[in-house]
C-alpha cells in the first residue's frame, strides 16, 4: 500500500495530471463507472460530516450533471439503499463511512490519519454491506475531504474557474475512474489564500450593481462564490476586501458563519489587527486610533471582534499600523515605536487567551513587517516565538526579505504576502494581470526554500482578471515541487488545454507567453515615463525599438484574431475573459501610446476607440451581462492622483526621440544561453525559462541554506557560467548587465565577471527600497550595472559569470569595446 501511495502521489504531483488521464470516457471492468448509459453513480455522505463536505458534494453532483447530462442522486449513510455502485465521501473521525472503511480493512488509511488537509481517492470492491463497488473520497480533515471532492470535479473536466471565468466543461457521454488509489497532501504551505484589495472600481461596483444589488456592496452572495473558488483551488484562507466604501466583512452577521461552513480560515491584512476593518469599523475620531494615548479604547475595539469571532477558525494579525495602511500613530522615534508595539503584542495576546484559547501559543497569529514596520523589526523588535512572521514583496513582485538561518528556529514559522495587483507608488497597476508565472515561481520558490512555508497570501486586487496568476501561486503553495525549471513552460500549455481543449493549447500558450513577455518590459498601466507631479516626457525608446514593439503587439492581436473563429460557442466568454481581452487590450494600449509618441493622431485615436469598445463588452453582451461593472481600464479622474497613470491623451511633449545616441554593444548575450557551467557543491546558477524582459529566460543563483560565496573565493569556489564571444575589434571591454530588481536576503546583491582567465571583478547592485532607482527598476522590471574589464584583443574570448550572493537574477549581458 505504501508503494502505491508513493507512486500515485508522484503521479498527482506531475503536471500531466491536468490531462486528467485517470478519468476517461471509456473504461474496463476494473474501472469505476461514475456516469454512463445506465445513469450516474449515487453519492453517499454522512450527515455527521462537516458542512464544507456537504457543499463540495452538492457541487460535485452538479458538475457531473453538467459534463455527462446525468445527475447523481445524493444519499445519507442511512438511506443509501443497496445494490448500486456509489461514491462514498467522508472525513476520518467525522463520518461513519470513512471510519467503517478504515476499520474494515477495505482501504488502508493509516498514512492519511492525522495529516493536514490530505485526501485519498480510491476504487474499492465490496466496501460496505450492500455496496458492491465504490469510489471512496476520504479526507484526513474536512477541508481535505472537500479538496478530494473538487479534485474529482477537475478530473472530469470542470475548471476551478467554471463560474468565475465562465469556463464551460466539454460534454462527455461517459465517465470512468481508473482503478487504483490516488493520494494528495499534505500541502507544502499550511495556510494558502488571497486578499481582495483595491476593489473600489471593479469587484465592489460589480457586486453592488450587478451580482447582489440587494446589498449594494460586496456581501454574503459574493463571498459564497469566493469561498467555493478557494476550495476548488485547494486554498483555505481569505483576507476580505477592506477599502473605504466597502462594507466590512463582519458587518454582515452571516459572513463569518458562511466562512466557517466552507472551511475558510479568515484573516485580515497587515494594516488590520485582530480581524478589524479599521476604515469601516473605527467610529471614534481618527486621532484616537493611537495606542499610546487611547490604549483602553483600542483594546475594547479589538476585544469586541475577538469575542464575537473567536469560535471560528481564524488567523489573527497582531500589532498595528494606521487606520488605512498608514504609519502607526504615536511615538515617532524607532525605539519608542518598538516598545509600544511589544506592549500591543502582549495586550492582544491576552485577549486571544481570554476569548479563543488559554494556550495562546496554539492560536494562529501573524505579524507583517510591512513598509516602515520592517525597519522597526530590524531594529530589534521581539515578536513572540509562536507568531508567524510574514515577509512581503515590494508591491511589484520582488520579495523584500528572506528568512535567515538564525531565524528558522521560530515555532511560528514564516510566510509571504505577495502582489499581482497594487495601488501605490511609483505607479499603480490595477487593470490587467501581467506578472509572469516565471517571476512568481522564482521569488516564491526562493522564499519557500528559505523557510516561508506557513502562510502565503496573494493580493489579487479585484480577482478578475488575475485568474492565471492566482492559480499558479496557489498551485505552488499546494505542491512546491509541481513546477520546476524543467517543466515551467508546460504550465500555460496545461492550463490552456484544460480551459479550451488540447487542439489549440500550444497556440494559446504561445500567445500568453508573448503577452507576459511584452508586458513585463513595461506594464500597460505604466505607459508613461514620468511619475505623478512630474512634467510629461517621452519614452526613452528609439524609433527602431518603438517600431519593434508596435509590430510585436500587432502580431499578438493578429494571432488572437486568427484563433477566435475556432473557439467553440460555449467557450467564447471564457476566451474573451482569459485570453482575448488581456492580449488585445494590452496591445491596443501600446498601439495608442506608440502612435501618439510618433505624432500619428489618427492611428492613436483609432486604437483608443477600439480599446474603449473592447472594454465596453464587459458591460454589454459578455456572459449575458453577468460581468457588468467588473472592468475599468483606469481609476476614475481625481481618485488617488499620486498613484495613478494619467488618462491617455495625445502627447503635448516633444515627439522626436532624444539626440543622445545609444551606445551599441558588440554582443548581447541572453544569460540562460551559456556555453559552459561549473557548479560548486550544492550552489549553482539555475536557468529559469520565461523569466526576464526578453522572455526567453534568465539565470538565478540557487544556494541552499541562503549562504553565498565569499568574494575572495570567487575564482576558486563560486558557481560559474561561461559565454563564448567574438570581438570584431580590440578595445576597452565593458559589460552592461541587465538584472531583475530583486532584493538581497541580507546585505548586498553581488556577482563577479571576468574575461578568459582574468581575475573576477566584483559587481554590486544597490536596491534601496523606495528610492528613485528602485522606482525605475520596478517600472522597467530591469536594473543596469556596468563593469569595465580592461583591454581585450579582437577575436575569440570567454566571458565568465561568477555567483556571489543568492537572489541575483541576470537577464542579459551586453558586451562592447571602445578604442583607447
Amino acid at each position: 500500500m505504501l508503494r502505491r501511495i508513493i507512486l500515485l502521489a508522484a503521479f498527482l504531483a506531475s503536471p500531466a495530471v491536468w490531462a486528467q488521464t485517470w478519468v476517461q470516457s471509456t473504461g474496463t471492468a476494473a474501472d469505476f463507472a461514475l456516469a454512463g448509459p445506465a445513469g450516474a453513480a449515487r453519492i453517499v455522505v454522512a450527515p455527521t460530516d462537516a458542512k464544507v463536505v456537504g457543499h463540495a458534494v452538492r457541487d460535485l453532483a452538479a458538475d457531473i450533471a453538467r459534463v455527462s447530462g446525468r445527475a447523481p442522486a445524493l444519499f445519507t449513510a442511512k438511506d443509501a439503499g443497496a445494490g448500486a455502485p456509489a461514491v462514498l465521501v467522508g472525513t476520518l473521525g467525522k463520518s461513519p463511512i470513512a471510519d467503517a472503511l478504515a476499520a474494515g480493512g477495505k482501504l488502508d488509511l493509516s498514512a492519511l490519519r492525522g495529516t493536514w488537509e490530505s485526501f485519498v481517492i480510491a476504487t474499492v470492491d465490496q466496501p460496505l454491506p450492500g455496496v458492491p463497488r465504490a469510489l471512496a473520497i476520504i479526507g484526513s480533515d474536512p477541508r481535505g475531504t472537500a479538496f478530494g471532492v473538487y479534485e474529482l470535479s477537475q478530473a472530469i473536466g470542470v475548471s476551478p474557474w467554471t463560474w468565475w471565468a465562465d469556463v464551460a466543461p466539454a460534454r462527455r457521454d461517459a465517465l470512468y475512474v481508473k482503478a487504483g488509489l490516488r493520494r494528495s497532501g499534505p500541502p507544502s504551505v499550511k495556510y494558502r489564500g488571497i486578499f481582495i484589495n483595491d476593489e473600489d472600481w471593479g469587484l465592489r461596483q460589480w457586486a453592488a450593481h450587478t451580482y447582489e444589488p440587494e446589498h449594494g456592496n460586496i456581501g454574503p452572495k459574493t463571498y459564497t462564490r469566493i469561498f467555493e473558488l478557494l476550495l476548488r483551488l485547494k486554498a483555505n484562507t481569505l483576507w476580505p476586501a477592506m477599502h473605504p466604501g466597502t462594507r466590512p466583512f463582519n458587518s454582515f452577521p452571516e459572513n463569518a458563519a458562511l466562512a466557517d461552513e466552507y472551511g475558510i480560515v479568515m484573516g485580515s491584512s497587515h494594516a488590520e489587527p485582530m480581524l478589524r476593518n479599521n476604515v469601516g469599523e473605527w467610529t471614534d475620531a481618527p486621532d484616537r486610533y493611537n495606542y499610546a494615548t487611547n490604549g483602553e479604547g483600542m483594546r475594547r475595539y479589538w476585544e469586541e471582534r475577538v469575542a464575537a469571532n473567536g469560535k471560528y477558525e481564524n488567523i489573527y494579525t497582531i500589532g498595528t499600523r494606521g487606520i488605512h495602511d498608514g504609519a502607526m500613530q504615536g511615538p515617532k522615534a524607532v525605539p519608542e515605536r518598538v516598545a509600544l508595539l511589544q506592549r500591543i503584542f502582549a495586550d492582544q495576546r491576552a485577549l486571544l487567551a481570554k476569548h479563543v484559547n488559554p494556550q495562546v501559543d496554539k492560536v494562529p497569529q501573524l505579524f507583517v513587517p510591512y513598509k516602515e514596520v520592517l525597519a522597526q523589526y530590524q531594529a530589534g523588535m521581539q515578536v513572540p516565538d509562536d507568531v508567524t512572521l510574514m515577509w512581503t514583496d515590494d508591491n511589484f513582485g520582488y520579495v523584500r526579505s528572506f528568512t535567515t538561518p538564525a531565524e528558522r528556529t521560530r515555532a511560528g514559522g514564516f510566510g509571504v504576502y505577495y502582489h499581482v495587483s497594487y495601488l501605490g507608488a511609483p505607479l499603480s497597476y490595477l487593470w490587467l494581470n501581467t506578472t509572469p508565472p516565471s517571476l512568481i515561481w522564482e521569488e516564491m520558490k526562493r522564499s519557500y526554500d528559505a523557510g516561508a512555508d506557513r502562510i502565503w497570501i496573494l493580493n489579487v486586487g479585484d480577482l478578475k482578471p488575475a485568474e492565471i496568476g492566482t492559480e499558479f501561486f496557489l498551485q505552488m503553495a499546494w505542491d512546491i515541487g509541481r513546477w520546476r525549471p524543467d517543466n515551467l513552460p508546460d504550465f500555460l500549455k496545461t492550463w490552456a488545454a484544460r480551459e479550451f481543449g488540447t487542439a489549440m493549447a500550444d497556440d494559446i500558450a504561445a500567445i500568453m507567453n508573448d503577452y507576459y513577455r511584452l508586458n513585463f518590459q513595461r506594464r500597460p498601466e505604466h505607459l508613461q515615463w514620468w511619475l505623478p507631479k512630474e512634467q510629461p516626457r517621452r519614452s526613452p525608446m528609439t524609433p527602431a525599438q518603438a517600431d519593434a514593439r508596435r509590430r510585436a503587439f500587432a502580431d499578438l492581436r493578429r494571432r488572437v484574431d486568427a484563433l477566435a473563429p475556432a473557439i467553440p460557442v460555449a467557450s467564447r466568454d471564457a476566451w474573451f475573459e482569459l485570453v482575448a481581452y488581456p492580449a488585445q487590450a494590452s496591445a491596443l494600449a501600446n498601439a495608442r501610446f506608440l502612435a501618439g509618441e510618433r505624432g500619428d493622431r489618427d492611428a492613436a485615436e483609432a486604437a483608443d476607440a477600439a480599446l474603449q469598445k473592447l472594454t465596453a463588452h464587459w458591460d454589454g453582451g459578455l456572459a449575458g451581462g453577468k460581468w457588468k461593472h467588473i472592468m475599468a481600464e483606469s481609476l476614475p479622474a481625481g481618485e488617488w492622483p499620486s498613484f495613478r497613470t494619467a488618462r491617455w491623451t495625445m502627447p503635448a511633449y516633444p515627439l522626436q526621440p532624444p539626440a543622445t545616441p545609444t551606445a551599441a554593444a558588440d554582443t548581447v548575450l541572453e544569460a540562460e544561453h551559456f556555453d559552459g557551467q561549473r557548479k560548486a557543491g550544492a550552489a549553482s546558477w539555475q536557468a529559469v525559462p520565461g523569466l526576464g524582459t526578453s522572455g526567453s529566460g534568465a539565470v538565478v543563483l540557487v544556494a541552499p541554506g541562503g549562504a553565498g560565496i565569499a568574494p575572495e573565493r570567487a575564482a576558486a569556489d563560486a558557481p560559474r557560467l561561461d559565454y563564448n564571444l567574438h570581438l570584431a575589434q580590440g578595445g576597452m571591454l565593458t559589460v552592461r548587465a541587465q538584472l531583475l530588481p530583486t532584493h538581497p536576503g541580507a546585505g548586498k546583491l553581488r556577482f563577479a565577471l571576468a574575461l578568459d582567465d582574468g581575475g573576477p571583478q566584483i559587481v554590486e547592485m544597490a536596491n534601496r527600497d523606495g528610492g528613485a532607482e528602485w522606482a525605475e527598476g520596478v517600472l522597467n522590471n530591469a536594473r543596469m550595472v556596468t563593469a569595465s574589464l580592461g583591454w581585450a584583443a579582437a577575436g575569440g574570448h570567454v566571458l565568465r559569470l561568477y555567483a556571489i550572493d543568492p537572489g541575483v537574477v541576470v537577464d542579459t549581458l551586453a558586451v562592447g569595446t571602445a578604442g583607447p
